[in-house]
């Protein structure tokens, strides 16, 4: 079966490339066994942050894109 290719384009979201070059950051530097399960964390610590009134990293990252 073969998809039939489209002309429309996909944009990145604001913050997105940001939010994923931190999180092959820390991959990198920890090394972990379980990229999943680190990227679970990675991820859930960022919304804890978020939540306690910290700052957004996706805001943050797509003023650094601008």
């Amino acid at each position: 079966m073969s998809i039939a290719a489209s002309n429309t384009s996909m944009r990145v979201p604001a913050g997105f490339r940001n939010l994923l070059e931190g999180l092959a950051r820390e991959v990198l530097r920890e090394q972990p066994t379980d990229v999943v399960a680190f990227a679970a964390q990675y991820f859930q610590k960022l919304l804890e942050q978020r939540e306690a009134g910290g700052t957004d990293p996706v805001a943050w990252g797509a003023m650094l894109e601008d």
